[in-house]
């Protein structure tokens, strides 16, 4: 069994020798320019045009991040860059669904305790205690209910929230109201207090966290955007900042990354910025699932995490 590596900024001897471990009987190699040579299966993160390209014979590529967008959009601009009829698997979880509910649950319960507020009192050398919000009044909207969106989900129910979900089908999720579909957002949004968006970037999603949407938000909204930049519509961010529509933002994606030094957000006081680390590859437990996925595959069995191509996710 022959394993092709590769990943523009990973420690490659670190998943080398990982998966050698976990496969004694594999012999895995990084992929360098000009090599041809024969692969099972590919592990990847924005592979150059000619990795790929042509190896029809591999029996899967496993995507190294829980999103594919980046990986489909090369396919797009570059047609070829995956080869046609071989599955194309994204991690699942990993150890990010971890993360991201750690992240999540900072974000809200720092606007649910009016951290966001007080934080501008300090600067402003005021002693100003405020009344605490109700669970009731804070209702909590995930957009996107797949593997991450439901941990997230789940966790917050546990501290009492009242939690709602958006997503292409409907879910069911215990102590959590499931809306999905078009037709269902608008029903999604009225009452919803914050936004944690984890939605796919897909052709359906992108600029999805706009104006139109900011506007059904309950009043002094917050933005919690973990998914992908392409969703939201920057301008239309700072406008509903400006109008206190929505009272504060947490982004950790962004339309252009690293965020230019000149951008707005750097400084707008209601603006909390992260570069792009609320869920990171954790590479044991990556190493892990696909060492296991491709024991599957190899056994006959069905794979996880394949990649549905005309949805994109």
């Amino acid at each position: 069994m022959n394993i092709l590596f590769y990943h523009p900024s990973f420690d490659a001897n670190e998943w080398i020798e990982g998966m050698q471990t976990r496969l004694p009987q594999a012999n895995i190699r990084q992929w360098v320019k000009g090599d041809n040579q024969k692969a099972d299966y590919a592990m990847v993160w924005l592979p150059p045009y000619e990795c790929l390209a042509g190896r029809k014979d591999l029996k899967g590529i496993f995507a190294l991040g829980a999103g594919v967008d980046a990986i489909l959009k090369q396919e797009h601009e570059n047609p070829g860059t995956l080869p046609a009829g071989v599955p194309l698997m994204r991690l699942e979880d990993t150890g990010m669904a971890l993360q991201m509910e750690e992240y999540a649950m900072a974000k809200v319960l720092y606007y649910f305790r009016r951290m966001d507020e007080y934080r501008q009192f300090q600067s402003q050398r005021q002693w100003k205690p405020l009344p605490a919000n109700r669970h009731e009044d804070f209702v909590v909207g995930i957009m996107g209910a797949g593997a991450l969106g439901q941990a997230v989900a789940k966790r917050l129910v546990e501290f009492g929230f009242h939690v709602r979900t958006w997503s292409r089908s409907e879910k069911q999720i215990d102590k959590v109201i499931s809306y999905h579909g078009q037709e269902q957002l608008s029903d999604f949004l009225q009452g919803t207090r914050v936004i944690i968006n984890l939605l796919p970037s897909t052709p359906q999603t992108v600029g999805i966290l706009n104006q139109s949407l900011f506007s059904q938000l309950q009043q002094k909204a917050y933005i919690i955007n973990l998914a992908r930049g392409s969703h939201l519509i920057e301008q239309d961010l700072l406008v509903a900042l400006e109008s206190g529509q929505v009272a504060g933002a947490s982004l950790d994606v962004f339309a252009s990354e690293p965020l230019p030094q000149m951008h707005p957000f750097w400084t707008h006081p209601r603006v909390a910025i992260t570069p792009h680390i609320a869920a990171i590859t954790v590479p044991q437990e990556a190493m892990d699932m696909i060492s296991d996925n491709i024991k599957r595959i190899e056994s006959g069995q069905q794979p996880f995490g394949i990649v549905d191509m005309g949805r994109g996710y």
